[in-house]
Formats: C-alpha cells, structure tokens, sequence
C-alpha cells in the first residue's frame, strides 16, 4: 500500500471515528463557547480568574480528545494526533491550575504554545480527512484560528489584560463555533453514510 493508500485509509479512519463520537465534539466546542462567553461577560473578570477558566477549558477539552481515541473499537488504531492533542491539553490546564501564581508573561506564553500547537494538530487532521469528508475546511477554520491567537499572544506577549481576555474569548466563541458546526456535520454524515454507502 503507497504513502497515498495509507492516507486515504487513516482519513476513512479518523472520519468514522469522529461520526461516532460527534457529541464528543460539540462537547468540546460548548465547553469553548462556555469559556469565551464566560470571558466576554463576567464584569470585572481578573487575570487570575481567567488562568482557572482556561485551565479548567483546557483541561475538560483535553479529556474529552483522549474518550474520543478511547473509543476506538478493539483492532483499529488510536489517533496520534488526538491523543498528542489532548495530552498537551491537559498538561497547560493542570500547568495554569498548579501554578496559578507565575507571571502574567508566563501564562500568556502558556497558552500561546498550546494554541498553537493544538491548531497545528487540527490542521493536520484535517489534511487527513480532505478525501473522506467535505466539511474539513470547518476544522482548517478552527485550526488556523487557533494558530492565529497563538502567534498574536506570543508576539505581543505585553498587551494589557483586558484586550487579552477580550482575544481569548474571541478565539474561543469562534474556535467552539466551528467545531459545534462540524460535528453536527459528522452526524449528519453518520445518517447518511448507511443508507447510501458513503464512508
């Protein structure tokens, strides 16, 4: 089996293992959408009260990647990029939780990386998907938006606090959006995949 082969057959993979576990994603996108709102409008919200909502986002977000690749049937392989997700994911929750303390530098520079990082996995995991479903440009979107307010947090490390819970909860509201819509788009592609064979 060539180099394409093996991706189209991951793609397959990776698609039937989202259909199945859509709620999971919408899970993950409400808890952003929660975190982004929460952010927006709790009045007077301090630095320190937003380091415990992104960690405990961060934290519920990587749990709910790691039952998504716990879900996998017995014989079919786990996703790499869902566990690697999800265990950074965790470790900058617990990081912002445990050291609630560390300089407001430190913190932004925290989530950065882990924005980052996150959206470079969902990319990827789109690129995976391109041939296997048509909705993999909603996961680009939230990938690239998650990059986006990455690279902005760490090249501009010094903005002031509310314009930083005013991007964090921006990218949020937009990062939950998008993967809200995607999985109703997965399980409308569940509906429909056994009735037409469409895989």
């Amino acid at each position: 089996m060539d180099t394409n082969q093996n991706m189209d057959a991951e793609g397959g993979y990776v698609a039937d293992l989202l259909t199945r576990n859509w709620w999971i994603m919408a899970l993950r996108g409400l808890a952003a959408v929660l975190f982004g709102v929460l952010a927006f409008a709790w009045p007077g919200i301090t630095l320190l009260t937003l380091v415990y909502l992104f960690s405990a986002y961060a934290v519920v977000n990587g749990v709910l990647a790691l039952v998504v690749t716990f879900n996998t049937p017995k014989g079919q392989r786990r996703s790499g990029n869902l566990i690697l997700e999800g265990l950074i994911s965790i470790a900058a929750g617990v990081i912002a939780f445990l050291v609630p303390g560390i300089t407001a530098l430190a913190m932004v520079l925290v989530i950065a990386w882990w924005a980052i990082v996150t959206g470079i996995l969902e990319i990827s995991a789109a690129i995976r998907l391109r041939k296997v479903i048509t909705n993999e440009w909603l996961m680009i979107l939230a990938g690239i938006a998650s990059v986006f307010i990455g690279l902005v947090l760490l090249f501009r490390p010094g903005v002031g606090a509310l314009a930083l819970i005013w991007w964090i909860g921006a990218f949020a509201l937009v990062f939950g959006a998008l993967l809200i819509s995607l999985a109703f788009r997965m399980r409308n592609r569940g509906r429909i995949a056994p009735s037409t064979g469409v895989v």
